[in-house]
């Protein structure tokens, strides 16, 4: 085939794929593909139950609805019930933490140590005649418990003060007082090492055979005054020491074969006991003796800070007050301290085995009041108080829990409780191991019992027990410092472990101490 150049090429264009024209579905035809749908839906996809009138008319009530059904499908996810027979024999079962300080049920019926009501008063438990086997005591401990029956009857024994060195100073100045040769007082004194006896040798050779004048004994006095503070004694009450024994001194004269410790133990003592004794005279027995013949029982109030010993010193006076034929009460007020109440049940047991019911006329000596954990602490020691006169109980002992000084919330509680049962004696129990952290503590509780009772005159602290005195060797400035600051006096002592380790504070055995 020839081609003409000169004519154009006409392509022809591609050939049109027949479009397929939609056409409009009919009537029947949607009313038969809708009931297909139906039908499948219905079987496949169960029909959602008809909404409410008040779920169309409130959209909120809508959303409410479907947040509750939420939250229990979340709840049962959360915490799924398994039957007993289905939990692993030997799986540890998860406790679920609890935030706060609330006891279950079943801890609160195990703390609480209430008891049956008699004659319409709360008693204590444990308070019948206790045999060896319920107190778990080992022979030894039985024996020694039993040792201890009668050993106050007679009154205290005198306050020693441990430290070996008194016997050396009275055995030199024996020896001053025969040989009256002074080489020989200056060798004794320095094979014994004693401040107080070189310091009162120096004394007497400065003035022998001549009256004492001030400047003679002010080196002496400024010597004292430091051997006093190294006793504990505070600063100002030293000085007032000083001027005293400087009052005694002054313008006597000395022999040359007179003892000059017997003349500064004089003064040294006399100035103690004006301190001490210028606030009121204590006598807890006597006071005790008048309350039962006046019909009511004789209320004492201890507090003090926490592990100074309340409790136990509680137990030791106590226990000489049944030595003295007295029937006590012990009221547990410390509801707050656990194991508060048990302490006190172990004393009140023991101390019904050394004196059992049946020496004496089948009387118990000592009953446990309490009302377990948790309760206010002034209702108790007031029903403690009407069931010892209702039934002729002596005295009664208040126990209460250890608080700092600093505490206000626990303040103001001992302050109502002694404002509302208006006890006979409040004793303050402090630690003589603390030295003058004890007078702070004093100072302080006293100020918080003064500002917290909302009385024209309050009722504060009328005297102190001082425990672990033995602890302290013959440093016993903290004593003289604590009286004479508070104005009140030292009631009592305590001195050991056992129930007789009680002593009465004597001036004579604090002098004795300073001596060394």
């Amino acid at each position: 085939m020839i081609i003409n150049k000169e004519e154009p090429v006409v392509i022809p264009p591609p050939e049109k794929k027949p479009e397929l024209i939609k056409s409009k579905p009919s009537i029947d035809q949607l009313k038969s593909d809708l009931g297909i749908v139906l039908v499948l839906k219905i079987i496949v996809f169960p029909l959602d139950p008809p909404l409410k009138r008040s779920d169309h008319a409130s959209p909120r009530a809508t959303v409410a609805a479907k947040m509750n059904k939420l939250s229990k499908k979340t709840k049962e996810k959360s915490s799924p019930t398994e039957s007993p027979s289905s939990a692993k024999p030997g799986k540890r079962v998860k406790e679920l933490r609890r935030w706060d300080n609330t006891a279950t049920g079943a801890e609160a019926a195990a703390l609480d140590y209430s008891t049956t009501k008699v004659n319409g008063n709360s008693t204590a438990s444990g308070n019948d005649a206790t045999t060896e086997n319920e107190l778990s005591l080992s022979p030894s401990e039985a024996k020694n418990l039993a040792s201890l029956r009668g050993t106050l009857q007679e009154g205290f024994d005198e306050l020693e003060v441990s430290s070996g060195e008194e016997t050396e100073h009275e055995s030199d100045d024996e020896e001053t007082r025969e040989n009256g040769d002074d080489q020989h007082q200056n060798t004794s004194s320095a094979s014994s090492g004693s401040f107080m006896s070189s310091l009162l040798r120096g004394l007497k050779n400065t003035a022998s055979g001549r009256a004492l004048t001030r400047d003679d004994i002010t080196p002496t006095l400024d010597h004292l005054r430091d051997h006093l503070v190294h006793k504990n004694v505070a600063f100002e009450i030293a000085n007032r020491l000083c001027e005293g024994i400087a009052e005694r001194l002054v313008g006597v004269q000395l022999g040359r074969f007179e003892r000059v410790s017997t003349r500064v133990r004089a003064a040294l003592e006399e100035a103690c006991t004006r301190l001490l004794a210028s606030g009121r005279r204590v006598d807890v027995l006597r006071d005790a003796l008048d309350a039962r013949a006046s019909g009511k029982p004789y209320v004492i109030v201890f507090c003090g800070v926490n592990g100074v010993g309340k409790s136990t010193n509680l137990a030791k006076i106590a226990f000489w007050l049944i030595e003295k034929d007295l029937k006590v009460l012990i009221a547990a007020c410390d509801t707050f301290r656990s194991g508060a109440v048990e302490q006190l049940r172990t004393h009140v047991h023991k101390l019904n085995y050394i004196h059992p019911p049946e020496q004496h006329d089948g009387e118990t000596m000592v009953e446990l009041f309490e009302k377990g954990y948790g309760k206010d602490a002034a209702s108790i020691a007031m029903s403690a108080i009407a069931y010892a006169k209702d039934n002729r109980r002596d005295v009664v002992l208040v126990d209460t829990a250890g608080r700092m000084q600093d505490n206000e919330p626990l303040m103001r509680a001992l302050a109502k409780l002694i404002m509302v049962n208006q006890p006979d004696l409040v004793l303050f129990v402090g630690e003589a191991l603390v030295g003058n952290e004890a007078v702070d503590q004093l100072v302080k509780f006293n100020r918080s019992l003064a500002n917290f009772s909302n009385m024209e005159k309050p009722h504060t602290i009328d005297g102190i027990v001082l425990t672990k005195f033995d602890t302290i060797d013959d440093k016993v400035g903290a004593a003289i410092s604590m009286a004479y600051i508070s104005g009140q006096p030292i009631v009592f002592v305590g001195t050991g472990q056992t129930y007789a380790d009680l002593r009465q504070f004597s001036v004579a055995g604090v002098v004795k101490a300073l001596m060394k």
